[in-house]
């Protein structure tokens, strides 16, 4: 098992559970940790917000009533530093012995796979669990290509945005991490600034505090990636899915649940941050010290001068980017948009070799994409091994 996120923690606690000769590698919720931006809450509701273990009492909610931490299902939202204590808490408990350390080779050979890690270790294994998470998947559009490091830098590598403290940055995106970073960088005390294609800035709408009547729960079903027909479907039905064909599976994946931020961040949003919306960015280039950013607005063209470009441009699973996976093998494995064809069981082209989480989701559907498909990945892929290891 490669990695020790939300995924890669609830595979390993049912393995261990049913005592099977595995081992699992990674730094827990290294993601959640080091590349989310601090103060944060989660976009899940804590119902949804949950690692998978097969034993009870291992949920968000039994954690923080365990410990004394406030939690609704649905009415109170996750800090991201209550979830990465849960998190840390649950490894420790149902996978404790985690390995550190990450692959940096794994290709065919011996009876199935060999496997190279950093720190020299290196063993061979009969199959072989990726949940690499989105680490690897940050995608930037190609107009940013021409900027260094210096001037251009993706939503996943700011943890802690008080750097940024008296600068000009202008954050590319609508969604929910555009917003995110945007109003953590005008708390810092940056001049924040949002440009995004769409025209609108979407939130959700703020709870009435009243039950939801009958009719309203039939016409929206409540599921784990919120409200609605469409997201009950994707959570209970991910085999279903799995039976469409390849380019409309990208496509839902792609266009369900757009971008839209929490009701919350409203106000300290218009409050804090400069937001050119409606805009296409056609040149991006470096002046010295300085970006200028062409763009194509409601009025026609216009400029923008800023001193860093954050895109918070989302993720795309494309296994080009795995760098660790050998070259034949990568070659060797069927995928659609980039991401790997999977089996009923998580299993690509290549037997034995296993992929969980966002590379999923092409095969699952928008489930792969949440915190909410740890539970049904982790029961699914576990059964198929027991299966084919009797």
């Amino acid at each position: 098992m490669i990695g020790a996120g939300p995924y890669g923690l609830s595979v390993a606690a049912h393995l261990r559970a049913r005592n099977a000769d595995f081992r699992v590698f990674g730094t827990p919720l290294e993601t959640w940790r080091t590349r989310m931006p601090r103060g944060m809450e989660l976009k899940s509701d804590g119902f949804a917000s949950s690692l998978s273990a097969p034993v009870g009492g291992a949920t968000l909610g039994d954690w923080c009533r365990e410990h004394g931490q406030p939690y609704h299902d649905t009415d109170i939202p996750v800090p991201l530093e209550t979830f990465v204590a849960y998190g840390l808490d649950f490894q420790r408990r149902y996978v404790p012995d985690l390995e550190p350390g990450f692959a940096v080779s794994i290709a065919e050979g011996g009876r199935g796979y060999r496997v190279e890690m950093a720190d020299g270790d290196a063993f061979e294994a009969r199959r072989v669990v990726l949940a690499v998470g989105i680490t690897h998947y940050d995608s930037t559009p190609e107009v940013f290509a021409g900027l260094g490091p210096e001037r251009l830098s993706h939503a996943c590598a700011h943890h802690d945005l008080s750097g940024f403290r008296g600068r000009d940055v202008t954050v590319i995106g609508a969604g929910s991490s555009a917003v995110d970073i945007a109003v953590g960088l005008a708390e810092a005390g940056a001049h924040a600034r949002l440009i995004g294609r769409r025209t609108t800035v979407k939130f959700g709408s703020r709870p009435s505090g009243r039950p939801r009547g009958p009719w309203a729960r039939l016409r929206h079903p409540a599921s784990g990636l919120g409200p609605g027909l469409r997201s009950r479907l994707c959570c209970d039905a991910p085999d279903l899915f799995r039976l469409l064909p390849g380019d409309a599976r990208l496509e839902i994946v792609r266009r369900h649940l757009g971008p839209s931020s929490p009701w919350r961040l409203r106000d300290r949003f218009e409050a804090g941050v400069e937001v050119r919306t409606g805009r296409r960015i056609d040149a991006a280039a470096d002046t010295g010290g300085r970006v200028r950013l062409d763009l194509t607005g409601p009025e026609g063209p216009e400029a923008v001068e800023t001193e860093h470009v954050i895109c918070a441009t989302g993720y795309r699973a494309d296994i080009a980017r795995l760098g660790f996976l050998d070259p034949a093998l990568r070659a060797g494995l069927r995928t659609v948009g980039g991401a790997p064809v999977l089996n009923g069981g998580f299993e690509s082209s290549a037997p034995g070799l296993h992929f969980v989480g966002v590379s999923a989701a092409a095969t699952f559907g928008p489930l792969m994409r949440f915190m909410f498909g740890d539970d049904f990945a982790a029961r699914r892929i576990v059964r198929r091994l027991q299966a084919t290891a009797a």
